[in-house]
C-alpha cells in the first residue's frame, strides 16, 4: 500500500513539474510533439496540455480514496494515450525535442509511453483482494 502511495505521489510530482514546464522553460520542447497534421495552434496544444497535466497532479497528489483513486488513475492513463499521437509524430516528422535528436532517441522514447500507462494504473489500483467494479 505504501509502495503505491509513493508511485502515486511520485507521479503526481512528475506531472506537476512536466505541466509547469508546458507554461514556461519547455514549452517549445513540446510543441515539436504537436503533430503537424493536428488542427490547432501547436502553441496552445502545449498550453491546455500543461493546465490538464497540472490538474491531473494536483489531483494524484490529493486524492487517495477510492474509488475515486482508482478512477483518477485511469483517467490519467487516458491522457498519457491521447498524447501518445504526439509521440508518434515527433518521431514520424523527424522533430527534435527534449534531446530527441535522432529517429532511435524518438524511437526509444515511444517505449516510455506504455510505461507511463501503467505506473498511472497500477499506483492508483485497488489493494488486492479489495476490488470494487
Amino acid at each position: 500500500m505504501k509502495t503505491r502511495a509513493l508511485a502515486q505521489a511520485a507521479l503526481g510530482a512528475f506531472l506537476l513539474t512536466a505541466g509547469a514546464g508546458h507554461l514556461t522553460t519547455k514549452r517549445r520542447e513540446f510543441q515539436a510533439q504537436v503533430p503537424s497534421w493536428f488542427p490547432a495552434d501547436p502553441d496552445k496544444v502545449v498550453v491546455v496540455s500543461g493546465y490538464v497535466e497540472l490538474a491531473l497532479g494536483t489531483a494524484l497528489l490529493t486524492t487517495w480514496r477510492q474509488p475515486g483513486r482508482r478512477l483518477l488513475g485511469r483517467a490519467v492513463a487516458a491522457f498519457f494515450v491521447g498524447v501518445f499521437p504526439g509521440n508518434i509524430a515527433q518521431w514520424a516528422e523527424h522533430r527534435d525535442g527534449f534531446g530527441l535528436d535522432t529517429d532511435r532517441k524518438r524511437a526509444l522514447r515511444l517505449l516510455g509511453q506504455p510505461a507511463l500507462i501503467a505506473w498511472a494504473l497500477a499506483a492508483t489500483a485497488e489493494p488486492s483482494g479489495r476490488r470494487v467494479p
